[in-house]
């Protein structure tokens, strides 16, 4: 797979172990820089997956919070912030993520590794019921939400 990663000030520490943690795991990264701003960065990592240019996409912040937010403002983009190894890979094989977002200033070196290991070797399971809550998500996508244009809570069923 190719990887596209970006890095904010803050996720600059982990930047060489997550290209070689991609590398060691046999896909190829592209490294699409850096900024100050972490929405520049998630915008440039989730055009690259959006367009084709990257399989999969990695983002690195400080907490991981807001570059997993400014990424799924992206039609296309499923992004996660993963702090441990469950989540890492679940993330992948439940919900179809295609962007892994890490915080720097909350995980260290080897536990990024990891989290990389478990995201890049994961798979969506296709099971009927992940399947079936995806499409709920990408329904969401499509028709968008105003929560000015919400008259009451509906209720779940």
């Amino acid at each position: 797979m190719k990887i596209a990663v970006a890095v904010d000030h803050a996720g600059q520490p982990l930047l060489e172990a997550a290209i070689a943690a991609i590398g060691a795991n046999g896909h190829e990264s592209t490294v699409l820089g850096w900024s100050g701003d972490y929405p520049d960065i998630a915008f440039a990592v989730g055009q690259a997956v959006v367009a084709g240019d990257a399989d999969r996409g990695i983002l690195i912040c400080g907490s991981g919070a807001g570059v997993s937010i400014a990424a799924c403002k992206i039609d296309g983009i499923r992004a996660a912030c993963a702090h441990d190894h469950y989540t890492a890979a679940q993330c992948v094989t439940h919900d179809d993520t295609n962007v892994l977002c890490l915080g720097a200033r909350v995980v260290g070196e080897n536990v990024a590794v990891d989290l990389i290991d478990a995201f890049l070797g994961a798979e969506f399971s296709g099971e009927e019921r992940h399947v079936r809550r995806l499409n709920k998500v990408l329904d969401i996508e499509r028709d968008g939400l105003s929560a000015t244009t919400l008259d009451a809570p509906k209720a779940i069923s």
